[in-house]
C-alpha cells in the first residue's frame, strides 16, 4: 500500500507542478532563483546546501525544497540535496545527543516506535539507520533527533544517511526538474519529455522496490506495525 502512495504522490506532485506553471507565475520565480544563484557562482551551490541543512535541523519538511532544488539546478540539485540533507542530519543527531538528549528522551518516552527502534539499533545498528531512511517509520526530520539518544555512533549513522536518503531525493529531483523545464519556457521535444517520464517511473519504480525490502526487513525487528 504504501508503494501505491508513493506513486499517487508523484504523479499528484507532476500534475500540480504542471498545473502551477499554466496559473502561477513560476517563469519568473524559477528565473529569480537561478538569477539570484548563478550571481553567486559556485557558493550558490553552497548557500542553497546550508539553507537545506538549517532546515533539516529545524524539522522544515524537505520535499519542498527538494523540488525546488530541481527546479533551480535540474540534475545538478541531485548532489546539493544529498549533501544538505546529510548535514543538517549530524547536526539533529549532536545536538539531540549532547544538548537536549533528556528532553527528547521524555517527550519519546512513551512512544512505541521509538522504542523499537532504540531495540533494533542495540542489534544491528547503522544498518537499521539506512533501513529507515529508505522505509521510514518515523518522518526524515523528526528520525534525526530521536536517533541522536540511541546508542548508534555518530559516523556510521551518517554514512547510513547518505547513501539511505538517495532514492527519494533523486525521484523529488526528477519531478522538480521536469517542472523546472517547463517553467523556463525550454524548447523541449516529446522526446525529452519521454526521457523524463521514463526517468521519474523507473527511479520512482527502485524507489519502491527498495522500500519495500527495507520494510520487509524492519518488519522483522517489529518496526512494521508501529509505522502503520
Amino acid at each position: 500500500m504504501a508503494g501505491w502512495m508513493k506513486i499517487a504522490v508523484a504523479i499528484a506532485a507532476v500534475a500540480g507542478l504542471l498545473v502551477a506553471y499554466s496559473y502561477l507565475p513560476l517563469t519568473e520565480w524559477t528565473e529569480s532563483l537561478r538569477t539570484w544563484i548563478n550571481g553567486l557562482g559556485a557558493v550558490g551551490w553552497v548557500v542553497f546546501a546550508l539553507i537545506y541543512a538549517v532546515a533539516t535541523l529545524a524539522m522544515f519538511p524537505g520535499s519542498f525544497l527538494t523540488l525546488a532544488a530541481g527546479l533551480a539546478f535540474g540534475l545538478w540539485g541531485f548532489p546539493i540535496v544529498v549533501v544538505g540533507a546529510t548535514i543538517g542530519a549530524g547536526a539533529a543527531f549532536l545536538a539531540a545527543r549532547y544538548l537536549v538528549r533528556d528532553w527528547v528522551q521524555t517527550k519519546t518516552e512513551g512512544n512505541r516506535t521509538f522504542k523499537a527502534i532504540d531495540s533494533a539499533i542495540e542489534e544491528d545498528g547503522w544498518k537499521i539507520v539506512g533501513l529507515l531512511r529508505l522505509s521510514p517509520a518515523v518522518p526524515f526530520s523528526l528520525q534525526n533527533w530521536m536517533l541522536g539518544t540511541t546508542g548508534v555512533a555518530f559516523w556510521p549513522y551518517l554514512l547510513a544517511t547518505f547513501f539511505g536518503i538517495m532514492p527519494g531525493t533523486l525521484l523529488y529531483i526528477w519531478i522538480g526538474s521536469l517542472g523546472g523545464s517547463a517553467a523556463a519556457g525550454e524548447q523541449t521535444s516529446t522526446l525529452k519529455y519521454v526521457f523524463f517520464a521514463v526517468g521519474i517511473i523507473a527511479t520512482l519504480a527502485v524507489t519502491v522496490i527498495v522500500g519495500r525490502k527495507a520494510k520487509q526487513k524492519l518488519a522483522e525487528h517489529g518496526l512494521d506495525e508501529t509505522a502503520s
